[in-house]
């Protein structure tokens, strides 16, 4: 089993040091996070393989990290004697009989463990011919991958080879499939490993068989037979048709998939996803002690998605499972806690909280937690008139709900904005705080947040200092003419101190903040809230 991945500079990696957990691994979190990537390298440092090939065929200048290409080219031209950056990948794994020839302190870490490592480097052979690109290169845009090479090796120092690595590894992505001639590839190949050696050379013989009775056929012959007419016409040798029976034209370019009688190509995206994860899984998981599963929820219902969740975790029972998902049910289902949440190149379990925290975010159903992690920034909210009052006023200041810009304003009980913001820190997610002062600055705010989140770079904590006016609704109309909310709400109140009991009465909190939100009348937004969408 893997004990840590260490990833440097592989696609939107520049680097990253992930503990895992022996059985089950959840990643988490926005497109472009790097989930899919960490998959891939773990399947990539333990195959050698990169989109079903070869890594020394799949070779190319993108699979390096942007920022790390681009230093490297600005150093270039600012006349620098630069190293081509190199790519590293390093799997610890846990110590067992048939890899304790592996362990060593060859890796970043100086570890004397068991490990395996992939590293895509310049080879020094080249060295002559680099200086004369390096030279004569007036304008160099990318790195000169034809110059490198591929190391695969244990923390022994040891030379790695496919059939010489006992670690086993599947990467499921039910996502892929290309096609042949509209037969699903990924179907054909995958019940090609499902058959016994028997069951394909009998599939192989009738499948031959059937394709040499075609000639036979009286239409056939007839068309065969007009051809034959006409061979003068075309060549000295008698022309006919059939079909190719030659192997490069097997049964598996050429038969599809049925479900109840319908080609696969024709059944939903979400049975088939479903049916490709699990002929992956009967096929392959068997010998696999690691399998990788990439967003498993693409299109299946929350039904389906109980059966086949349930099927996956039966079926990698004793194996190290490592899936991404998008999917809050995936989340609950598999554990909360098992859960590694991603955003900018950070990471964290659910573990790295504090022990109160911890158990609350267990207890909660997974859904917030998924939205804080999802959105590129967050705005946190008491209730749902908060979050109302929130979305008018960015709506009025850019004429669009923030949600168009990746900003999500969730609402969270008052008591839980800490433990929220416990995962913004530790990801360094940029997060702003809608609070009332409740009446008491200090109590409410000072003292709750301190001078760590009060001062954080990536944390606004907003709030009223005018303790005269402690919740939302006397903050909106304080700063508002009486007219223009009597004007919005229907109503014809004389005092501002009668429109706030209308307000804050029970029943009339969130009706009044729709009505502002509905109204094309533009009002005047409590600079704290303003300051929550700067």
């Amino acid at each position: 089993m893997i004990e840590k991945v260490v990833i440097k500079n592989y696609k939107s990696i520049e680097y990253l040091d992930l503990k895992l957990d022996d059985e089950m691994n959840i990643l988490v979190g926005n497109n472009e996070q790097g989930k899919s990537t960490i998959l891939e390298a773990v399947n990539l440092a333990l195959t050698s393989t990169l989109n079903k090939r070869n890594i020394h065929n799949e070779l190319n200048p993108f699979l390096f990290n942007k920022k790390v290409v681009e230093d490297y080219i600005n150093n270039i031209a600012h006349g620098k004697q630069e190293v081509p950056p190199n790519i590293l990948i390093e799997l610890y794994l846990k110590e067992n009989d048939q890899i304790i020839s592996w362990k060593g302190s060859n890796n970043l870490k100086k570890e004397n463990t068991c490990g395996i490592s992939l590293s895509i480097e310049f080879d020094d052979d080249y060295t002559e011919e680099y200086q004369q690109y390096i030279e004569q290169s007036t304008n160099i845009k990318n790195i000169p991958i034809e110059y490198y090479k591929v190391n695969w090796y244990s923390f022994a120092s040891n030379p790695i080879t496919p059939r010489s690595n006992p670690v086993k590894c599947v990467l499921i992505d039910p996502t892929e499939g290309k096609t042949w001639s509209g037969t699903d590839r990924y179907i054909s190949s995958v019940i090609g490993d499902v058959l016994e050696p028997k069951q394909r050379a009998t599939l192989n013989f009738n499948f031959r068989d059937i394709k040499e009775r075609f000639s036979e056929i009286e239409s056939i012959s007839q068309i065969n037979n007009t051809l034959s007419e006409k061979t003068g016409e075309i060549s000295d040798k008698e022309l006919a048709i059939s079909l190719d029976i030659s192997q490069k034209n097997g049964w598996e370019s050429n038969l599809t998939a049925y479900l109840d009688d319908i080609p696969f190509d024709f059944i939903g995206k979400g049975e088939q996803n479903s049916v490709k994860l699990k002929l992956s899984l009967e096929s392959n998981a068997d010998e696999a002690q690691i399998v990788l599963i990439e967003e498993p929820e693409n299109h299946l219902s929350h039904s389906n998605m109980y059966k086949l969740i349930n099927q996956i975790t039966e079926k990698c029972k004793g194996k190290q499972l490592i899936i991404t998902t998008h999917s809050t049910y995936v989340l609950n289902k598999l554990g909360l806690d098992k859960v590694v949440l991603m955003n900018n190149s950070n990471h964290m379990t659910l573990r790295d909280l504090n022990q109160d925290t911890y158990t609350y975010f267990k207890k909660l159903p997974g859904y917030d937690t998924l939205r804080l992690l999802l959105a590129d920034k967050a705005i946190l909210v008491e209730g749902p008139s908060d979050e109302l009052i929130v979305q008018k006023a960015y709506y009025q200041e850019y004429n669009r709900l923030p949600i168009e810009d990746g900003i999500d304003v969730i609402t969270v009980r008052g008591l839980s904005f800490k433990r929220f913001l416990e995962i913004a820190d530790l990801l360094k997610k940029e997060v702003a705080v809608v609070t009332d002062n409740d009446g008491n600055v200090d109590k409410n705010i000072i003292k709750k947040y301190g001078d760590h989140y009060l001062n954080h770079p990536k944390i606004k904590i907003c709030y009223s200092e005018d303790t005269r006016y402690a919740t939302l609704e006397p903050q909106i109309v304080s700063v508002n003419e009486l007219s223009v909310l009597n004007d919005i709400f229907g109503k014809n109140y004389t005092s501002k101190e009668e429109l706030i009991k209308y307000m804050t009465s029970s029943g009339n909190k969130s009706e009044c903040a729709m009505c502002i939100f509905d109204s094309n009348k533009q009002i005047v937004i409590p600079e704290y809230i303003n300051e929550a969408i700067k």
